[in-house]
């Protein structure tokens, strides 16, 4: 998996797998699109205003990583 940010546009794209095949496009929000392939497996999700729907409680904006079995957890900001 791989998370893009694009600070000029603000548009964040999350990379589930690289694109082997056509995919569509479906626009779930005016903010929100998902790329997928025909047979229904998931590329990536776009996320439109990305820093709006990003924004972290405590450390401003980005991903929180969190390992589940752990208990760990890792803020990763955009624009790093």
């Amino acid at each position: 998996m791989k998370v893009t940010y694009d600070s000029k546009y603000n548009i964040a794209y999350i990379v589930l797998r690289e694109k082997r095949t056509k995919i569509k496009t479906i626009s779930l929000s005016d903010e929100v699109n998902v790329d997928i392939a025909p047979d229904g497996t998931l590329y990536g999700i776009e996320l439109l205003n990305a820093n709006k729907q990003l924004k972290t409680r405590s450390r401003g904006v980005g991903f929180t990583i969190s390992n589940i079995s752990t208990g760990k957890s890792v803020v990763v900001p955009l624009g790093v």
